[in-house]
């Protein structure tokens, strides 16, 4: 078993001066440096690729995952193996935090090796340009044959949450939860990889997990990285999930409220808000009430 992750030149130096005192005297062709721990063989290439391998190679790549430079771009081309797409990948991503109608939802989805030419050809690579119709019609195809869970807090549970965890808090155990639950669904099979799209470093999002005394937290692999549907279908897979499940969600507390709910927070929304008021409608069945919307919709009646 091995761990392959793509470092930046200046990273590179830095590893190959941690794993000076580990050194082989052998180095192959094209490697400035080669070590062996107790447990991982460790091998970085002039290309920036560092390769793991050994019974240890996961946490000892994991300590060079977690300490990737903190910029969005340099943490994508740090962390995720350059063969990562071909792996099988259990990938998770949520939707509506930025809207103050509809519940936040979240997806993981796991995509198999098998299953990777059949998704490819669901045409979901870059899911962020799909339409709504496009994805309405892939979402049953998904829930047919991949392995998926969805947490979907719709807006009550959400208020009901909120006074005690901020958003990216809920979002961390939503992706811990939904994760257990696909890993639980394909036992005793396990993925290669988990893949979350990320929203906070890695180090915030255990923190969240831990305060908040998850019986089940999930660290086993698991990478990090924004626009993560660029880098495993899995993911492209769990934002359609997602967005579909949002999408349904927020046509029924449409249906409830007797009129169209924007997605959003703009100033459109604050109208329609204050139109709910005016009809004796509670917020708190319909939207994020800790959203500035609120105050803004009461000071239009």
């Amino acid at each position: 078993m091995q761990t392959v992750i793509q470092v930046s030149s200046g990273q590179l130096q830095k590893m190959a001066q941690y794993y000076a005192k580990y050194s082989n005297n052998v180095i192959p062709n094209g490697a400035i440096f080669s070590a062996r721990t107790p447990t991982t063989h460790i091998t970085g290439y002039q290309s920036g690729k560092v390769m793991f391998q050994g019974k240890g190679h996961n946490l000892e790549a994991a300590k060079w995952q977690t300490l990737t430079p903190a910029s969005k771009a340099k943490h994508n081309l740090d962390s995720i193996p350059i063969d990562f797409k071909n792996w099988s990948v259990l990938g998770s991503d949520e939707v509506g935090a930025g809207a103050y109608f509809g519940p936040l939802t979240t997806a993981a989805v796991f995509v198999s090796e098998d299953d990777l030419d059949w998704v490819r050809q669901l045409g979901i690579a870059d899911s962020k340009t799909l339409t709504d119709q496009k994805m309405k019609a892939i979402a049953p195809e998904i829930i047919t044959r991949l392995p998926h869970h969805v947490v979907n807090l719709m807006p009550e549970k959400y208020n009901q949450l909120q006074p005690n965890n901020n958003v990216n808090q809920m979002k961390a155990i939503s992706h811990n939860f939904a994760l257990t639950k696909v890993l639980d669904k394909i036992a005793p099979k396990k993925p290669r990889a988990i893949l979350i799209d990320q929203f906070a470093q890695r180090d915030t999002y255990y923190r969240y997990l831990n305060k908040s005394h998850q019986p089940r937290i999930i660290t086993e692999n698991v990478y990090f990285t924004t626009k993560g549907e660029q880098y495993h279908l899995s993911v492209a897979a769990a934002s359609i999930l997602a967005r579909v499940v949002e999408l349904n969600s927020l046509k029924q507390l449409s249906e409830s409220a007797g009129m169209p709910l924007p997605i959003g927070a703009g100033h459109a929304v604050d109208e329609v808000a204050a139109q709910l008021l005016r009809d004796g409608k509670d917020l708190n069945q319909f939207a994020k009430l800790h959203f500035a919307n609120t105050k803004k919709a009461e000071h239009l009646l």
